[in-house]
């Protein structure tokens, strides 16, 4: 095979549909294995299992599948009534006094410190570091491991690259730092803008990697992938020409289904757009006679997108039940009741049962792609557009 990339996009608990989409790949493909690997928010947890899991590829998936399916809510955040009431009261206090009291500053809306500890354990982290990336790359399993992140003080991505091989991706908005990559540069990727509290790294503040990465798949051309394959959680909008005309005016928008186009426009829209331009640039440049394309320094990098086949935030919608109850009487405050989907509840319900849903929607919609999807990974052109 050539030289492959995996890339992971992010969406909070949405990541989990990318390991069934894996799982159904390791078992069509086993003797798939990216040497480039990149994550970016959520996405970033299940590419650091993926680098740092010492075994083979299909054992590997089906750890990062046991990894998700013992996780709760109450393993990623703390959702005790006092200590959301607490929060609520730290965040309203400036506002409402004029900044004159709660000068102490609020980190985030939840504390993630369960999900740290956790993740310390189910990654193997040792002295901070994962353990087994640098190992991957010395057998000749790995090439380079990506995470982003946004650098608050700057506003600039971050990409944390451990790696075998020396590339230039100092390019544009991106900041490359390389060394070893660890617990801390996973939690702070993942760390949901104002949900989620930011994480030190070195001496800034970092949060998620969706954030400024205006091109999430360069991270992994610029490390030299000859071929891309990205998965995102999120449902191909419908043609807006295809949508039915709404009788009367629906009900003003609540400030979680706002919050939920702000978060897709965040982590995925990016995806959408960096892959079509892509594809774009690819179809350029094979029009160009091969000399010409040495002399410019192009060269064609196929990409293919998976998605899911149906809307996860109505998915999500139909298994609000779940969630802790302190956590639930909250969050209504903030949702519309007669929404039928909510993407920004599809990020926040880590409950067993609902992630078990995104990990077995992603296997069926990856065996429903089978045959395309062993033919792009074994060396044809993605025959379907990426949008």
């Amino acid at each position: 095979m050539e030289r492959q990339a995996l890339v992971l996009a992010g969406g909070g608990a949405r990541a989990a549909y990318q390991v069934g989409c894996l799982r159904a790949i390791a078992r069509r493909v086993p003797e798939y294995r990216p040497k480039i690997l990149t994550g970016v928010s959520a996405g970033a947890i299940n590419a650091a299992h993926l680098a740092s899991f010492r075994g083979n590829w299909l054992d590997s998936v089906e750890a990062l599948s046991a990894l998700w399916l013992a996780l709760d809510t109450e393993k990623v955040f703390r959702t005790e009534a006092r200590h959301l009431l607490l929060n609520m009261w730290h965040s309203a206090l400036p506002l409402v006094s004029g900044g004159r009291f709660g000068k102490k500053r609020l980190r985030g809306m939840v504390d993630t410190e369960p999900l740290r500890q956790y993740l310390e354990s189910a990654l193997h982290i040792e002295n901070g570091n994962l353990k087994g990336v640098r190992q991957n790359i010395e057998d000749g399993l790995l090439d380079s491991l990506a995470i982003i992140t946004t650098n608050y003080e700057t506003g600039r991505s971050t990409a944390w690259i451990e790696s075998k091989v020396e590339r230039d991706l100092g390019r544009g908005q991106v900041r490359v730092e390389r060394g070893r990559i660890g617990l801390a540069h996973v939690m702070a990727s993942s760390a949901l803008p104002l949900f989620f509290p930011a994480v030190a790294v070195g001496n800034a503040w970092h949060g998620d990697g969706g954030i400024r990465l205006t091109a999430p798949l360069s991270p992994a051309l610029h490390l030299g992938a000859s071929r891309i394959l990205a998965v995102s959680p999120r449902m191909r909008p419908p043609d807006p020409a295809s949508l039915p005309a709404l009788p009367e005016l629906p009900v003003y928008p609540s400030p979680g289904q706002i919050g939920g186009v702000l978060m897709n426009a965040v982590f995925l829209d990016a995806l959408d757009f960096d892959a079509l331009q892509m594809s774009r640039i690819n179809r350029l440049v094979e029009a160009l006679p091969e000399e010409s394309q040495k002399e410019v320094g192009l060269r064609p990098v196929e990409v293919m997108v998976l998605r899911p086949s149906c809307d996860l935030g109505a998915l999500a919608r139909r298994n609000e039940f779940r969630l802790p109850r302190a956590f639930r009487f909250f969050e209504k405050g903030l949702t519309n009741s007669h929404a039928k989907s909510s993407d920004v509840l599809s990020m926040v319900i880590f409950e067993p049962e609902f992630l078990r849903e995104l990990i077995d929607l992603g296997e069926r919609d990856t065996a429903a792609r089978g045959d395309e999807i062993e033919a792009f990974l074994r060396g044809e052109a993605c025959s379907v557009p990426v949008w």
